[in-house]
């Protein structure tokens, strides 16, 4: 029987500060698919649009879903951390080392998502800590609140037993066994550490995306293209 891609959801339904919500079936957040993973009721499968976090040695020769005219999009966020520095520890340390090392990954994640015309998914190898500050820029973008954000993000540890299943067969699994033990949790701390540097910015998260590259109509694209 066809496995569900794990930790798979839709972001859509989350309500905004004006009284919006995210529209449902444009935005999905998982960990690694494979290409015979079944799709979630109710909604068109495979995406549009694939986003693919994850580090070149994580990934296969072929996306599992680059197919039927799937786009697949390569963001490798840790990728962009620069070489020779002394590794973390914490994955707050990590979230915010992705913020000023590879935000221009971030930036052109708003783009291909403001962009799309159809529904998106965005993963990671977990689809937990790339995955998880990626989605959360997004939803701050759009003005849900903090609480809704962290909330979505700590859903991922009731989906802890199937990540580790698909990741021990996948690619990457032998340096993921080299990585502290503090980066397999699911940590409040780390993602309120994201959303205080954005909160923390003059301009907000649209002040702090913007400082780093993208413009203003990438913000209002995204946000028409995401909230009903």
């Amino acid at each position: 029987m066809p496995e569900l891609t794990p930790n798979l959801r839709d972001i859509g339904d989350l309500p905004t500060h004006d009284g919006r919500v995210v529209a449902p079936g444009r935005v999905l957040r998982s960990a690694v698919p494979a290409a015979k993973d079944a799709g979630p009721d109710g909604l068109s499968w495979p995406p549009t649009v694939v986003i693919d976090l994850r580090s070149p040695g994580e990934v296969e020769p072929i996306h599992p879903l680059a197919q039927n005219g799937v786009r697949v999009v390569s963001l490798p966020l840790l990728s962009a951390l620069r070489p020779g520095q002394a590794r973390v520890e914490t994955l707050q340390a990590l979230y915010l080392q992705m913020l000023d090392e590879a935000s221009v990954y971030l930036v052109e994640l708003v783009r291909e998502v403001g962009q799309a015309s159809g529904a998106t998914l965005i993963h990671c190898a977990a689809g937990k800590d790339r995955t998880g500050v990626s989605i959360a820029l997004l939803l701050r973008l759009v003005g849900v609140s903090r609480g809704h954000v962290v909330d979505d993000y700590l859903l991922t540890a009731d989906a802890g037993r199937e990540i580790m299943a698909r990741l021990r067969r996948g690619a990457g699994h032998r340096h993921r066994s080299t990585l502290p033990a503090a980066f397999f949790d699911v940590s409040p701390d780390a993602i309120e550490a994201v959303l205080d540097v954005w909160d923390g910015h003059a301009g907000g998260t649209e002040g702090w995306l913007r400082e780093m590259g993208a413009s203003a109509d990438d913000v209002d694209r995204l946000r028409r293209t995401l909230l009903a």
